[in-house]
């Protein structure tokens, strides 16, 4: 297979290319933009349709409406750009398209700032839009898990006729490592669930819309649930370090979590007994990972790019409430590793009060 030192916007498009995406829209925005210029031409070379929409509003719908006749489709953006797409995103999760969604995060309320951050969490996975409803949501930590999560989001967007959303950060996004590219995947568009035009007399077309019509609410809802909960229960992913021994256990996602596993590393060598679980996917929140930590840990510390904790309220479920709870919370700074094992120290100590959750 070729291998390339490509950065990780640019792995995320190329992931999506080789996995059959042939319908991009999008607008341009830091830290994500190389997602649509990669786009703008790779779609090009592969025969598929790159569209600049005239705004993230414009640009999710065209999605909307791509994917509903059966071409695997994407968008992306980052920050007041991933909150106007809110709206069509919960249209595609209500009429059931299993279209892709990239957020390449960046920090700071409202407009934000342009340096990388970790502060769409609770939008990413609690619900963006209106209605009940979560995104399967992947986090990658590298370059290649940028890749490899596009390449696969399609198959597993399709496998549960749900949207999936990949949330990276600015600075994975930004970074550049050796990157190793998978075969080119062929999809055909005609699929059963697909939208078709017929001819006159020659039968019904097939419609693509939200739950509002053609469909009895009782039934849609008991339906959607019963699908929630098994991908609840089948999709949960994570990695886990050193967990069955420490005094206390990291949890971060994206660039934190290689802070916190180098923290980890270091730390052990010390004789300071830490540990990482790392999610992969942060919707399902991998709970079962948490069931092998040790009745002796001292306390569980989220290591986060935000102000307020976000991932911690989900942390605290996980462990139902049986261990003290913190948050490191670096805002728009990635943390030095020195300073997390400092934090993780005075845990330790009880020189720390728990965290409580916003």
């Amino acid at each position: 297979m070729e291998t390339k030192i490509i950065k990780g916007n640019e792995a995320l498009a190329e992931g999506a290319v080789r996995g059959g995406c042939r319908f991009y829209a999008g607008y341009p925005i830091t830290p994500q933009s190389e997602i649509l210029e990669w786009m703008s031409w790779r779609q090009k070379e592969v025969g598929g349709v790159f569209v600049q929409g005239e705004s993230e509003i414009a640009s999710v719908n065209m999605v909307f409406a791509a994917r509903a006749l059966g071409a695997r489709a994407m968008t992306s953006s980052s920050g007041p750009g991933f909150s106007l797409k809110q709206e069509g995103i919960a249209y595609w999760v209500s009429a059931g398209v299993p279209a892709v969604v990239a957020c390449v995060q960046r920090f700071g309320i409202g407009d934000g700032y342009i340096s990388a951050g970790q502060d769409n969490y609770w939008q990413a996975v609690k619900g963006g839009g209106n209605g009940d409803y979560h995104l399967i949501t992947l986090a990658p930590n590298s370059v290649q898990e940028c890749l490899d999560m596009a390449y696969e989001s399609f198959e597993l967007a399709e496998k549960w006729m749900h949207p999936v959303l990949i949330l990276s950060d600015g600075t994975i996004g930004q970074m550049m490592e050796p990157c190793t590219m998978p075969v080119m995947k062929e999809y055909d568009m005609d699929q059963p669930w697909a939208a078709k035009g017929t001819a006159i007399g020659e039968g019904e077309n097939k419609v693509i819309t939200d739950i509002t019509y053609f469909q009895d609410i009782d039934e849609w809802n008991a339906g959607y649930i019963e699908k929630m909960r098994k991908i609840q229960k089948d999709e949960q992913r994570w990695e886990e370090f050193n967990i069955d021994d420490a005094d206390v256990i990291l949890v971060a996602y994206g660039i934190s979590s290689r802070v916190a596993q180098r923290s980890v590393e270091i730390a052990r060598k010390k004789g300071i007994k830490l540990g990482l679980i790392r999610p992969i996917t942060l919707w399902p929140y991998p709970r079962k990972a948490f069931e092998k930590i040790n009745k002796n840990c001292k306390g569980i510390v989220t290591l986060e790019m935000n102000m307020m904790g976000q991932m911690l309220e989900d942390v605290k479920i996980a462990v139902s409430c049986k261990f003290p709870c913190y948050a490191l919370a670096t805002a728009q700074k990635v943390a030095p590793t020195d300073e997390v094992i400092a934090f993780c120290q005075k845990v330790m100590d009880g020189k720390v009060k728990e965290t409580e959750v916003f």
